[in-house]
């Protein structure tokens, strides 16, 4: 009954496969390899476009912070959500690997970012004012830390206001996959098309040991050599990257990531089922994917606990339960026994 997090969960077979696969012969260092150079055949076929470059990392907080240390100085800030994953889980890494940029924080239900409080944000940037902490990014998070899932329209509405403002758009996707088997979206629709300009994918949560990739697309590849050098000076130029690209390809060939996404959201719908029967336990916030918050009865988490559930108690009262590719029927089934 471990529903701590998916980021507990072994790697799928098919990449230690992978990994097994490449590790014979001598390969080009500091991506350079063909392992890696087939990377980019495949993210085109997922992203349905050859306009972008990319940058393979080993952690969701290096991917983030690499990317908005590209498009954002010391003396910026970056708008996002106030419980977004670079504001509450990543110590600072934004702001040390940007130098000093600030992270302005904006309120939202179910950490979706709320449109008036983006507008008045916009509305108030003034690069000329010498008091001002000026924005040059908007950092959007799908599924949002809230388990929530943001529309290829809302994204593509909010990225368009954000261009309009003359900012860049960053999408963290350390859970993109779970937003694109509950939405029924493309990649390329709810990135690029919808006017994403950087990228954080994410395949740790989805089965990976430890793979990211930040992509960055059109006008924003300018950056391509700059997030190189900052990934070198920052320590995330892994000598032997095949070993992160075999990674990414057993994941993202023939749609592994997705269908596996696509069985942790069910076992969430399951598991939300299972907590909501008794009728004394409501949802925090909808289930969009992987991820259950639930406002538990007094006494029923500690109950739970006690019989061997791990989960954890989240901001606002609520517990969040978090499915995983390896979650099974016996999992809920568990959970069920423990509830009665």
């Amino acid at each position: 009954m471990d529903f701590s997090s998916d980021t507990s969960a072994p790697t799928h077979s098919a990449v230690i496969e992978a990994l097994a696969a490449v590790n014979t012969g001598r390969q080009a260092s500091y991506g350079g390899d063909e392992y890696t150079s087939r990377v980019r055949g495949v993210l085109a076929a997922v992203l349905e476009t050859d306009d972008f470059d990319f940058w393979l990392t080993a952690s969701g907080t290096a991917a983030n912070a690499l990317a908005l240390s590209c498009f954002c100085p010391p003396t910026g800030a970056i708008l996002c959500h106030e419980e977004a994953h670079i504001q509450r889980d990543e110590r600072g890494a934004p702001e040390f690997f940007t130098g000093g940029g600030k992270l302005s924080l904006l309120p939202g239900e179910a950490a979706r970012i709320d449109e008036m409080a983006l507008r008045e944000a916009l509305a108030g940037i003034d690069h000329g004012f010498v008091h001002e902490t000026p924005a040059h990014l908007l950092s959007l998070t799908n599924l949002t830390e809230c388990g929530a899932a943001y529309s290829v329209d809302t994204i593509a509405h909010y990225a368009a206001l954000a261009h309009e403002a003359g900012l860049t758009v960053h999408l963290d996707g350390a859970r993109l996959s779970n937003a694109l088997a509950s939405t029924g979206a493309s990649a390329a629709d709810m990135t690029w098309r919808a006017g994403v300009d950087v990228l954080c994918l994410g395949l740790t949560k989805t089965g990976a040991i430890g793979c990211e990739i930040v992509i960055l697309f059109g006008e924003a590849r300018a950056k391509s050599a700059e997030l190189q050098a900052r990934a070198k000076r920052s320590g995330h130029m892994p000598p032997k990257m095949r070993y992160l690209a075999a990674q990414a390809l057993a994941l993202l060939d023939d749609g592994l990531w997705l269908s596996l996404a696509a069985d942790a959201n069910q076992k969430a719908k399951q598991l939300a089922n299972a907590l909501c029967a008794p009728g004394d336990v409501t949802l925090a916030y909808p289930v969009d994917g992987n991820e259950v918050f639930a406002h538990l009865p007094a006494g029923r988490a500690e109950a739970l606990s006690a019989k061997g559930a791990k989960f954890y108690p989240w901001p606002g009262g609520s517990h969040r339960f978090v499915c995983a590719w390896t979650t099974t029927d016996e999992d809920i089934d568990a959970l069920i026994t423990a509830m009665a």
